[in-house]
């Protein structure tokens, strides 16, 4: 069985093409069951129900967000380990750091997907 991996982000930014495509387009969505709340944008997405099934999290956090920050809650609570991404020259939520160790800085998709898939591969 593929390990499920939640994307948890803001709306406040392009993320069908910065996020959801390279993760798609990548070995990433090969290797995982990746689900994204919003790709779908019609449709209410129940992330509560999901977050519990999911074996991590990855909350892009360059645009803090109260409903990304209710899903990096539920993933503490429910011990889902979590992976912070941020773009270069924004700074992760200090909050953050409380709930996980786990954080990548990245430029580009490319970075972006490299990078998850080392961080992946070691938890």
């Amino acid at each position: 069985m593929r390990k499920k991996i939640y994307f948890g982000h803001s709306r406040e930014f392009d993320f069908i093409n910065e996020l959801y495509q390279p993760i798609r387009n990548s070995h990433l969505n090969d290797k995982y069951e990746i689900i994204f709340p919003h790709e779908n944008r019609d449709e209410p997405f129940n992330s509560k129900d999901q977050m519990f099934a999911c074996d991590l999290m990855i909350a892009e956090v360059s645009y803090p967000a109260t409903g990304l920050g209710v899903e990096l809650g539920w993933a503490d609570i429910y011990d889902v380990p979590i992976i912070c991404v941020y773009k270069k020259g924004f700074h992760p939520p200090r909050s953050t750091q409380v709930i996980t160790d786990k954080f990548l800085e990245y430029s580009d998709s490319k970075e972006l997907v490299s990078g998850l898939e080392e961080m992946i591969s070691k938890i």
